[in-house]
């Protein structure tokens, strides 16, 4: 994990995570997307991978104003097919198909935080639809190639938050 305040680049501290298991086939997305995105982040945006844990998000997003997750979705009609949701602004449900793969899991931490008030005033998850959660299971080729798709848009979301900081900071 890079340090939250390394870089001086963006007013707003932002921090990528992506969430998952890579021993339970499509679950692994999350991890998969990390790999797509190393090196392609500024300095100063922290990403982080989460396999288990996930209550432990809360102290990981303590301090920042900008989180974006990535997490494999369970089934529903498509799998690959990439959601992106504004946890603040629309909020999760629980019981939601989209919401993770775990049964605690992002939307748990989510409106865990949110309960808390401690959750960072913008909150984007993108969640890929997986067809197979099983243990030693390889993940389907849909969710594989929804990995790089989803690693350019997770680049392009970072740029205009980082962008919209810029623009909104004091004598800017």
């Amino acid at each position: 994990m890079r340090n939250l305040d390394e870089g001086s680049g963006s007013a707003r501290k932002i921090l990528v995570v992506a969430i998952g298991n890579p021993d339970r086939g499509d679950d692994g997305v999350g991890p998969l997307v990390a790999i797509r995105l190393a090196g392609r982040l500024p300095p100063d945006v922290a990403l982080i991978v989460r396999r288990g844990d996930i209550l432990s998000l809360i102290e990981d997003w303590n301090g920042c104003d900008a989180l974006v997750c990535v997490d494999a979705a369970g089934p529903m009609e498509t799998p690959g097919r990439i959601h992106r949701i504004d946890a603040v602004a629309d909020a999760l449900p629980r019981d939601a198909p989209f919401a993770s793969s775990h049964e605690f899991g992002l939307t748990g931490a989510i409106a865990l935080a949110h309960a808390l008030r401690s959750l960072p005033e913008i909150v984007i998850v993108y969640a890929i639809e997986g067809a197979c959660f099983d243990g030693g299971a390889p993940m389907t080729p849909e969710v594989v190639a929804a990995a790089a798709e989803a690693a350019n848009r997770i680049v392009d979301e970072v740029d205009q938050l980082r962008r919209h900081a810029m623009e909104t900071m004091p004598n800017a």
